[in-house]
């Protein structure tokens, strides 16, 4: 049972699927949902959702089944490689286990489940860059209430809260001038980005609330005082009024500081999702700790401040526990999983599968 489900993840991790160039991994899936008796389609953004009847259920009420197909970058020619119960990429890519492993673990257990409810899948695109593949999701297709996002990389924690996401794109315009012979002349929009970005509160602002200043670009040549300057920033916290106010803020705080310098900005801000938690006595998260029960495993609900496709279907009113695949340093060339945690997450989705059609 593992063997095969082994195979078809180290297949899968093969098939390029960045953010936004998901479309053969997702036409992969179509073909193997169908494979296993699902009706799988594409909707008109390009995420996957199939539909598979009941097996043996007492209940007609069916479950949703998500994860995502992208990946993070360096995620083009991965080499999967497979020692000591380990796979691992061969060291210049990520592994593609976020969201792979969790795909493969979905689809083996629903090949081998000998009782599951009806069961409804939503594979998403472009999770990693804003969650935009779920936020397009044709939703008019899906009538579950209830569901379990494959996507937590413990098996030991279930998600059952995220943040809220403000991207904060910058962009300056200063005064072009030669930096040798006239720099009075010219406004330098490098150092009005840097006085803004050196005035933000960043890192960790308290137990709940971050922001950070991620990427920065600015000038064509040495000898030249730059006239732009751009720099993505963002906040998040899991109380939507604190992200709020710190986004507002921060907008302040890098107009003031870029218009002092005589320079221009423009800031666009991007709500990418918004906080929500689900009740730890909630029907999905009592399920989710019994099935890894079953494989010996006493899960604790957390919160997170990262984010994942379940905000949207909780804000979207589909109540979504996020469990675990088993990876490792996701998002890093490191990224890795034991193929033993890959068997216990199978055997939780089963036991998921199995409470969910008899009780």
């Amino acid at each position: 049972m593992s063997e095969r489900m082994i195979n078809q993840f180290l297949e899968m991790v093969q098939i390029d699927s960045e953010s936004g160039e998901e479309a053969a991994m997702i036409d992969y899936l179509v073909t193997e949902f169908e494979k296993i008796g699902a009706h799988a389609e594409k909707d008109s953004y390009g995420n996957l959702i199939a539909k598979l009847p009941g097996k043996n259920s007492k209940t007609d009420e069916p479950i949703l089944l998500s994860c995502h197909a992208d990946t993070v970058m360096p995620g083009k020619g991965i080499k999967p490689v497979v020692k000591d119960g380990v796979i691992r990429s061969s060291g210049d890519t990520i592994l593609g286990a976020d969201d792979k492993a969790g795909i493969a673990e979905m689809l083996e257990a629903l090949r081998v489940a000998k009782v599951h409810p009806p069961v409804e899948i939503a594979i998403s695109r472009q999770e990693e860059v804003g969650l935009h593949g779920v936020k397009n999701l044709d939703f008019s297709k899906l009538s579950a209430k209830k569901g379990f996002l494959l996507d937590n990389d413990t098996l030991e924690t279930i998600v059952i809260g995220g943040p809220s996401y403000f991207a904060i794109d910058v962009e300056i315009k200063g005064r072009a001038a030669h930096a040798g012979m006239e720099p009075e002349k010219g406004i330098n929009a490098i150092v009005a980005a840097a006085k803004a970005i050196a005035s933000l509160r960043l890192g960790r602002l308290d137990h709940e609330t971050t922001a950070n200043v991620g990427v920065i670009k600015g000038g064509i040549i040495r000898n030249g005082v730059p006239d732009w300057a751009r720099f993505l920033a963002e906040c998040r916290s899991l109380t939507h009024s604190k992200a709020q106010e710190l986004a507002d803020e921060m907008v302040k705080i890098i107009t003031e500081k870029v218009e002092a310098t005589g320079a221009t900005v423009e800031i666009k801000v991007d709500n990418l999702c918004k906080a929500v938690n689900i009740p730890e006595n909630s029907e999905t998260v009592q399920v989710s700790k019994r099935a890894l029960e079953k494989v010996g495993i006493s899960a604790q609900t957390t919160f997170i401040t990262g984010f994942t496709d379940a905000s949207i279907y909780n804000n979207m009113g589909i109540e979504m526990a996020v469990v675990g695949i088993g990876a490792q340093l996701e998002h890093s060339c490191q990224e890795h999983i034991y193929i033993s945690d890959m068997e216990k997450a199978l055997e939780m989705v089963i036991e998921i599968l199995r409470i969910s059609a008899e009780e």
